[in-house]
């Protein structure tokens, strides 16, 4: 009598496709299943798709800058907003990160500059002010020519520490010092949100208290 047989185990991808899937997992927003559909897709349209992604992946990778100025990335330094001559110079919106200027422009409701923390003042991290691109921020609002400074922090418990310890840095300057207001839920990052909400946020900015 034959044995039953072990059960076959499903064919691996190659070693390749494998690591493209692991590299497109540790990207925001994709895990493992979403990376291998994407690489799924990728694969079945390879002669068209791939070229086109691999041109504009390579493009990025040569002319990829961060700006000087603000911190925003961008293909040129100083950036595109810091050097727009439309843009209100005196107005500074100060956010945690890269993406939180990119959402607030999409808006199209903020036309003065930005200023990226690159992060948020944070204790179990161990994040500091001196981690923080905070003394930059001071010289850009010493010479006077800044009146008016938006807290743009998200609404978590470690944006409005770094919002209020900002305000008080920023209180010895002869500026308006604002903050998003209405339309943020608590725990919300502005990445997330839709430009409706944003725009809500913008327009009911508040004093600092």
């Amino acid at each position: 009598m034959i044995g039953a047989s072990a059960p076959i185990s499903p064919p691996m991808a190659s070693q390749e496709i494998e690591a493209l899937s692991s590299a497109l997992a540790r990207l925001p927003g994709l895990g493992p299943r979403s990376a291998r559909r994407a690489v799924l897709w990728l694969v079945k349209n390879r002669e068209q798709a791939l070229p086109a992604l691999l041109e504009a992946l390579d493009a990025v990778s040569e002319t990829l800058l961060e700006c000087t100025t603000c911190g925003n990335v961008d293909t040129s330094n100083p950036c595109d907003i810091c050097t727009d001559p439309k843009r209100d110079s005196r107005a500074l919106c100060v956010v945690e990160d890269v993406a939180d200027v990119w959402a607030l422009d999409r808006a199209r409701l903020f036309r003065g500059r930005y200023h990226v923390l690159g992060g948020k003042l944070s204790a179990l991290d161990g994040i500091g002010p001196e981690d923080l691109n905070i003394a930059s921020l001071m010289e850009r609002v010493a010479d006077g020519a800044v009146d008016e400074v938006v807290l743009a922090m998200n609404a978590t418990l470690e944006g409005q520490t770094t919002a209020h310890y900002l305000a008080e840095r920023l209180d010895e300057h002869k500026l308006r010092i604002t903050q998003l207001a209405h339309g943020l839920p608590v725990g919300g990052e502005l990445d997330y949100l839709d430009e409706g909400t944003l725009a809500q946020a913008l327009r009911a900015r508040r004093p600092v208290e």
